[in-house]
């Protein structure tokens, strides 16, 4: 795709090189450089190159390392292209991240895999954190995925477990999380004790609803293929040939962490995700979550992968926040221990 040169009569400082990408004639530059060159712009602002485009041919002009970086992010993304799958500014975005990450992983590799099509849309891991997340849940038998909102902590999970059942390596999905933020007013709420869970179990029926065509949800759950319960619900019970999912897990109790875990039967696989830093459980309660990779810490088939504020999917103000709030909490952290309750201020 590449091809070096340095013009005569154009001398380039020691410290820099010159560098030309040929992009292939079978890939439209306006797929590649976006609708008036949104995408070149954001090329321009990841790498401390210099860009020109003449044709199908892109001077790069800068810095060796940063030279190399601006002919991998376009490598990768007419590898993309090529795949069939269009590029957007976040995959623009996405891919410069990657490459700053120095992984052996190719940004393309991760983008493109293709966990689940529905009604013409795709379920893809968009961060190295997530694809390394989803290809665990692929070797490990229980699976923890642990980070903040937005993440797709339990998207992917949910993702991982329908395509487990369209090829039939289980034969039903249990979703379950704990409905803790009702507490013992529960029994307050109106309605039948259907109508007054469902508000917590509400939004894993929205990401079975992105995965499914919605007209065979109902026939799911009635014939129990597709379980949606809460938590208590899985007490005493030996869970075989299913694909489960415990979402929410920070509010559970050590105890019910405990349970839960060992309901697992043959042929499952569980997944659990939650975020440590938004439990709901009464004060002085301990969450199952924050405790339990001690606990577990060196046992086989069980691995716990932990997502960032750098892998938040939704709006990029959520990641922002996110990352906020994180270093705010390190700040707290400082304060606390450089004045400690009763010490100077």
């Amino acid at each position: 795709m590449t091809d070096t040169h340095r013009q005569a009569g154009t001398p380039t400082p020691v410290h820099e090189t010159r560098h030309t990408v040929v992009v292939p004639t079978s890939i439209n530059m306006v797929s590649l450089l976006g609708p008036g060159d949104e995408y070149l712009g954001i090329i321009e602002g990841a790498v401390k190159a210099e860009v020109h485009v003449r044709g199908n041919r892109i001077t790069l002009r800068g810095e060796p390392g940063e030279v190399a970086l601006a002919d991998r992010l376009l490598d990768e993304l007419v590898t993309i292209i090529r795949t069939g799958q269009g590029v957007t500014s976040e995959t623009v975005e996405r891919v410069a991240t990657m490459l700053r990450q120095e992984t052996t992983e190719r940004p393309a590799d991760v983008l493109s895999l293709n966990i689940l099509s529905n009604r013409g849309r795709s379920i893809r891991p968009k961060t190295l954190n997530q694809k390394r997340y989803v290809d665990s849940i692929d070797k490990h038998t229980i699976t923890f995925g642990i980070g903040p909102a937005g993440t797709g902590k339990t998207y992917l999970a949910m993702a991982k477990a329908v395509q487990a059942l369209q090829s039939k390596s289980v034969t039903r999905i249990i979703l379950t999380r704990p409905a803790v933020e009702a507490g013992e007013r529960l029994g307050y709420l109106p309605g039948t004790l259907s109508e007054k869970i469902d508000p917590y179990l509400r939004p894993l029926y929205d990401a079975l609803h992105d995965m499914i065509d919605p007209e065979t949800i109902p026939k799911l759950l009635a014939s129990g293929t597709i379980e949606v319960a809460p938590l208590a619900f899985m007490r005493g019970r030996s869970l075989n040939d299913a694909f489960i999912i415990l979402d929410e897990a920070q509010n559970t109790s050590p105890e019910q962490m405990k349970m839960f875990l060992t309901r697992l039967g043959f042929g499952s696989k569980i997944v659990v995700t939650g975020d440590v830093t938004q439990v709901d459980l009464p004060s002085g309660t301990k969450s199952g979550l924050s405790v339990i990779e001690d606990i577990l810490d060196g046992v086989e088939d069980i691995v716990f992968n932990r997502l960032t504020s750098h892998d938040v999917v939704r709006h990029k103000l959520v990641g922002k926040i996110v990352a906020a709030y994180d270093e705010a909490d390190a700040r707290g952290a400082t304060a606390r221990t450089q004045h400690p309750r009763g010490g100077p201020r």
